[in-house]
């Protein structure tokens, strides 16, 4: 027999029988294979047995299915629970921890309102210390400038009366080398 190959760009590549190629024959083999399977599940006998095992086999599969559903369910609903129960802790956790900072706020607010209020007049009397020291250390440099301005006149003067004899000292020497 020979096949033929039918090529569609929209459906794969199938391998038709010369005998498939023809509607009428088709139909008419797929409407007697569908007669027969209706005939085997609708007689009673031997085949009765085993459209009732599989009855029973699909039954049984989905009673498991339905088991294992229901299993998910409790395991899912108890992870809720857990996952509920983790996340009050850890609220109620989390509320302590911030009683606890506004706490510690509170108390650094408070101190800081005290240091303000204690230091503003400490601060005045420590820009008047300040500006006391500056104006000491002011005092002390113009005393030291004006000693080092008495020792420059006195080493002039010197300097000036060490010139002139040494230039007597020359006038002396040079009458003696005459």
């Amino acid at each position: 027999m020979s096949s033929l190959l039918s090529h569609n760009k929209d459906q794969p590549r199938i391998r038709k029988s010369l005998s498939d190629s023809c509607p009428a024959s088709s139909t008419a083999a797929t409407k007697s294979l569908r007669h027969e399977r209706l005939s085997r599940l609708g007689s009673s006998g031997p085949t009765d047995t085993s459209t009732n095992h599989a009855e029973s086999y699909f039954l049984r599969r989905e009673n498991r299915l339905s088991a294992r559903k229901k299993a998910e369910e409790e395991t899912m609903n108890n992870d809720y629970k857990k996952m509920y129960e983790k996340a009050l802790a850890t609220n109620q956790r989390l509320k302590s921890r911030l009683e606890t900072s506004k706490q510690e706020l509170t108390m650094i607010q408070e101190q800081l309102q005290r240091a303000q209020n204690g230091t503003s007049s400490d601060c005045a009397s420590n820009m008047l210390e300040a500006e006391k020291k500056a104006s000491w250390s002011l005092k002390k440099r113009i005393s030291d400038m004006e000693e080092q301005l008495k020792v420059k006149a006195e080493l002039k003067t010197e300097n000036q009366r060490l010139k002139d004899e040494n230039g007597a000292l020359i006038r002396v020497i040079t009458k003696l080398s005459k």
